[in-house]
């Protein structure tokens, strides 16, 4: 672990800790504050001159003023020497924003790659991307961890009774292929709501249940839970539908706006979520579950920093997943 170093914006802290406790390194020491004008500084208080790097950032409220403080963290890291830098976003910033679906819009999620690169990032590590492709917009090698081993291994006690009682949901055609691969993982059935978005209001519609779900547990897996509309839209519709115990799960849980008091419905049994986004206490209700992705955000740092492919941490590496 020699010329191994981490550090962390001011909200990744916790995250960046965990981290290092598992790998068994201290957490690199710097100081971010802001100045009276709203300008922020950014000073790291120990040596970095040719170490492998490692920079964490959370994307939560505000997230520009975190992605600011990210791209000037890289700069400080790149101006004191440090021979390489990976920047570490567990849940990528405007991951939504990752095409051109309407007239005069911008491809947000390309912008935010070209400002980790200008900044002097050499690398990026970044956890089920909303659109894989967006790794194709980031111009340095990027790492993508995905969090369906510990999900599945959450459910997989409950399933393995008797997997004919439970059924994976997809909320959408595009989920599909992941929500059937869970399904494989599981060794259960496969169901499909029919949804429809209008706008960019984050309002869903969903109109009917492809496949049985009568009288069955239901688990809902996607990447990510915002408003918790369109989970709970879906959550609404396998009721009508017949279901049993509904159970969500996601990688990232935004869980903005009303999202909680939409999640306290007794419709849905529990949400499962990681902590790639901090749960504020506000927010941590005994329905919500929270698994811990640090240690594989460790063990990922370590096969980089030594060279070795990412992809064996996974159970299903010689897979498409």
């Amino acid at each position: 672990m020699n010329n191994l170093k981490i550090f962390a914006c001011n909200s990744a802290q916790d995250f960046a800790q965990k981290v290092c406790d598992e790998i068994g390194i201290k957490l690199g020491e710097k100081e971010a504050f802001k100045f009276k004008n709203d300008n922020t500084f950014v000073r790291i208080l120990e040596t970095v001159r040719e170490d492998d790097v490692f920079v964490f950032q959370t994307t939560q409220p505000p997230v520009d003023e975190r992605i600011m403080e990210l791209l000037i963290t890289i700069d400080a890291l790149k101006r004191a020497s440090a021979k390489r830098i990976t920047a570490v976003v567990p849940y990528y910033p405007y991951a939504r924003s990752d095409k051109k679906d309407q007239p005069r819009v911008p491809i947000s999620a390309k912008l935010v790659a070209d400002l980790l690169v200008a900044a002097g990032a050499n690398r990026v590590l970044a956890c089920d991307l909303h659109n894989p492709a967006i790794q194709g917009f980031i111009s340095v090698p990027t790492d993508h961890l995905k969090a369906k081993d510990i999900l599945t291994n959450y459910f997989r006690p409950m399933v393995s009774v008797d997997s004919s009682k439970f059924v994976v949901v997809a909320t959408d055609a595009g989920s599909s292929k992941n929500a059937y691969k869970y399904a494989r993982r599981l060794g259960t059935e496969i169901a499909l709501v029919d949804k429809q978005r209008f706008g960019n209001d984050d309002q869903a519609i969903a109109s009917h249940v492809i496949g049985d779900v009568n009288g069955k547990t239901c688990i809902i897996f996607d990447d990510e839970i915002d408003t918790a509309g369109s989970m709970m839209e879906a959550v609404r519709l396998l009721k009508d539908n017949g279901a049993g115990e509904i159970y969500a799960a996601c990688t990232h849980g935004v869980l903005s706006g009303d999202a909680i008091s939409k999640i306290k419905s007794p419709d849905l049994k529990e949400l499962v979520i990681t902590n790639t986004v901090p749960l504020p206490e506000e927010k941590r209700i005994d329905k919500i579950k929270v698994l811990d992705i640090a240690p594989l955000f460790g063990k990922a740092i370590m096969k980089i920093h030594g060279g070795e492919s990412v992809g064996d941490l996974f159970e299903d590496h010689k897979m498409e997943f």
